[in-house]
């Protein structure tokens, strides 16, 4: 399974930190209900695309069902001194205390950038820190906008018809998909997503849109979601050609199923 990460969240928390924050929620006033039909939604997209790591996100899922579960019941749960007990409590602590956790990383982050800034004598960089040049992703929305613009299309995308005979599926990479989005961006022109997987099978639009990901990641590519957030727009950067896309790191992952 391939995995992408762009700087936008990368596991459960993160998801939630991006709903109080696009809404400007109340941590300490989280309307679970909400929250929990969202989360379900964005969770239903990733077992379709299998990203490592769903299993984290499928717990946070059920602790948010289980959360909205307790503040529906009639008899309100009370402490040993007979105050009523918030079942978003203990969800509020998590998140606070993954805020302060990731502050700090950020602080460790900074430093690390800082010190890797001065040279040591009788250590040199890797030659993949050599070659490799380091780009922001040239993504202009969030993540979980394009992720609900995947999850329209795949709602539309045909179903694989029932095999009468035994036959082997086709398999995407996607090194061959970057190859396919690039062939179509060749003009220059800005292209849709919706276009380019228009009328084929789930499976395609999937392993288009993880390499449209990497493409982005990589710096390759812009990307600007309409203001329908039903499609978004891709344009090849100026001076960037097919020989310049990186196939992906082996800790990172492999090709698609």
């Amino acid at each position: 399974m391939y995995r992408v990460q762009l700087q936008q969240f990368e596991g459960p928390m993160d998801l939630l930190l991006f709903f109080i924050k696009r809404d400007e929620i109340d941590i300490y006033d989280i309307p679970i209900a909400q929250i929990a039909d969202e989360y379900l939604a964005y969770v239903r997209l990733l077992e379709q695309i299998d990203l490592d790591g769903v299993g984290d996100f499928i717990y946070m899922a059920a602790l948010l069902i289980n959360i909205k579960a307790r503040m529906l019941l009639p008899n309100q749960e009370v402490d040993d001194e007979g105050e009523p007990i918030d079942p978003r409590q203990e969800l509020v602590e998590r998140l606070l205390e993954y805020v302060r956790f990731k502050e700090a990383a950020s602080q460790l982050e900074t430093q690390a950038y800082q010190r890797a800034e001065h040279f040591t004598r009788g250590e040199a960089a890797s030659e993949r820190d050599m070659l490799q040049e380091k780009h922001e992703p040239e993504v202009a929305d969030s993540l979980y906008d394009l992720v609900t613009v995947l999850g329209d299309m795949l709602r539309t995308a045909p179903d694989d018809a029932d095999p009468v005979h035994e036959v082997e599926p086709h398999q995407y990479s996607i090194e061959e998909q970057q190859r396919y989005v690039f062939d179509r961006l060749d003009t220059g022109r800005p292209v849709s997503f919706r276009s380019l997987v228009h009328e084929r099978a789930k499976a395609f639009v999937i392993a288009t849109f993880l390499a449209v990901l990497e493409m982005a990641r990589q710096g390759h590519v812009h990307v600007l979601i309409e203001s329908s957030r039903m499609d978004f727009q891709l344009q090849k950067q100026e001076g960037v050609s097919l020989t310049d896309v990186q196939p992906a790191a082996p800790p990172n992952g492999t090709e698609m199923p």
